[in-house]
């Protein structure tokens, strides 16, 4: 899609394309006004002052929308963004058997932790790098990982953006 064509759609389906990019209602909702767009510099930057404008509540939002990294099984079954996360992701489907059973537990105890699923960009990244880490972030206090949380939620917003705007 383009920036002109992304200028020209009704508002629910603008709404649908900018809910791929990011799960929060409020960051959607907030980004509508800014509509037509310049460019893709525009966009970016103007998606990534509302998203640092959000809350906590619109951030947990956001995640939830994500799959866990390593849950495989998820990204078919629950996410319409499943090929693009299933991208970012991809280094898992090389990760041994080992690996990823390190990756569901340390899931499991972030987020009995933190009451979220880990958040990271995981594009690039090997299963190894994002289970380093998540282990190293499950020591983070509440108060610091939700701003590390938020922080790898608007990478992956602007990358499903540049993703988005072809």
């Amino acid at each position: 899609m383009t920036i002109q064509e992304i200028n020209h759609l009704p508002v629910e389906a603008l709404k649908a394309e900018l809910f791929k990019c990011c799960g929060s209602t409020n960051w959607v909702n907030k980004m509508l006004p800014f509509f037509p767009m310049e460019d893709l510099v525009e966009l970016l930057e103007d998606a990534e002052e509302q998203w640092y404008a959000s809350t906590e509540e619109d951030w947990r939002e956001a995640f939830a929308q994500h799959p866990k990294i390593g849950d495989t099984a998820s990204l078919t079954e629950k996410f319409a963004t499943a090929e693009w996360a299933a991208g970012e992701q991809e280094a898992v489907n090389a990760a041994t058997p080992a690996v990823i059973a390190q990756l569901a537990e340390a899931n499991a105890a972030y987020e009995k932790k933190f009451g979220y699923i880990f958040i990271v960009c995981a594009t690039g990244k090997t299963a190894e790098e994002m289970l380093h880490l998540l282990q190293q972030r499950l020591s983070n206090p509440p108060e610091i990982e939700i701003k590390i949380a938020m922080d790898e939620q608007n990478k992956i917003t602007l990358l499903r953006i540049q993703k988005l705007i072809t």
